[in-house]
Parts: structure tokens; C-alpha cells; sequence
């Protein structure tokens, strides 16, 4: 994604979509060569080198650009919500780490809303749709509210009954939220492990 950055950026300042040789480091034309592979770059072929040559009035060796889909990959990844490191979650937030198994079944929850009993919280939908995968530590970060928690550790307690209870143990033990029978009542409730 650096490199589709750079050679927007150097093709606007050229005010041309053609990045020329010496506008970019040799390990990024090698990286270039290889994003052409993906379909993401067009390396210039001998005709546009020669047309380049002629528009700036001396020999052009190499020149790449974008190719729409680059662009369109550059569009997406602006719309991936990443946090500032300052970023903190709101007074009556927390931070909160998914494994990517957790959002699998957060995930799943939140397709069945119109046929739960139980729905999600209010903004829990808005918050999953909004987090961010850190690819460094393999988990999913988002903000959540007390009761979107809560919602969340139904969620896990609900793929608990048909798959694993991992997700759902993982939550309790990280955030010490949980949804299990109380005992006084025999129904299933949340309960704050500390």
C-alpha cells in the first residue's frame, strides 16, 4: 500500500500519472514490477517510453502508474477506521481485542438480529462494522460500551451452545464479562467477573 501511496503522491506533484525513473528508489521500482504483476501498477511499455521521452525532452528508461484498480484499493483502504495512537476510547467505552474467531461469531450474531429474541445492543453493529484488524497481533480492535460488551458476551455464550466455548471464555477472562445461569433464579444472565 506504501508504494501505491508514493506513486500517487509523485504523480500528483508531476501533475502527470507517470512516475518516471528517478522519482522513486530502485527498491521501490523492483516493488513496482512486482505490484504490475497484480495488476496494480502499469510499468510503460516501449511506446509510452518514447512518448514520455518526448514530453520531457530527454530519455525515459522506466516509468510506472496506477492502474485504476490501484486507485480503487487506495479508495478502500482510506475507509479502514485506524486509530490514532492517542486515540482513546470514550469515558464509558473500553478498548476492546477480538481474535478473529470472536469476530467471526460477533459477526454471525449481529446477521441474525431480526430473528433474535435477545437483540444486539444499540451501535454494537456500528462499532464491529468500524473496527480495525491489527495484522501485528492478530486481533480485532474496536470501542465498546458497557452493554455492547454485554452483547458481545451473549453473543460468544450463543456460539458456546453449538460450537466452541473459547470465544466465550476468552471474553470473560479478558474483560470480565460472561453470560451464565445465576443461580438464585436458574436464568441466564450477564455477571461482572470483577
Amino acid at each position: 500500500m506504501e508504494l501505491l501511496e508514493t506513486l500517487r503522491d509523485v504523480g500528483q506533484a508531476r501533475e502527470q500519472a507517470w512516475v518516471l525513473f528517478d522519482d522513486v528508489s530502485a527498491g521501490q521500482r523492483q516493488a513496482a514490477e512486482v505490484a504490475a504483476r497484480r495488476g496494480l501498477v502499469e510499468v510503460a511499455d516501449q511506446e509510452a517510453l518514447e512518448e514520455l521521452s518526448v514530453h520531457e525532452g530527454r530519455t525515459v528508461e522506466w516509468a510506472a502508474r496506477l492502474t485504476p484498480e490501484a486507485h480503487d484499493a487506495l479508495v478502500y483502504a482510506r475507509t479502514t477506521a485506524v486509530p490514532t495512537p492517542w486515540a482513546e476510547p470514550a469515558q464509558n467505552e473500553r478498548l476492546v481485542e477480538l481474535r478473529p474467531s470472536q469476530m467471526d461469531a460477533l459477526r454471525r450474531y449481529l446477521s441474525l438480529t431480526r430473528q433474535l429474541r435477545v437483540p444486539p445492543a444499540a451501535g454494537l453493529a456500528e462499532r464491529v462494522r468500524a473496527a480495525y484488524f491489527d495484522r501485528a497481533r492478530n486481533c480485532w480492535v474496536t470501542c465498546l460500551t458497557e452493554e455492547q460488551a454485554t452483547s458481545a458476551a451473549y453473543a460468544f455464550f450463543l456460539h458456546s451452545v453449538h460450537e466452541t466455548v473459547a470465544e466465550a471464555n476468552r471474553f470473560a477472562r479478558e474483560y470480565g464479562t460472561v453470560y451464565r445461569v445465576d443461580t438464585s433464579t436458574g436464568r441466564l444472565r450477564p455477571a461482572r467477573l470483577r
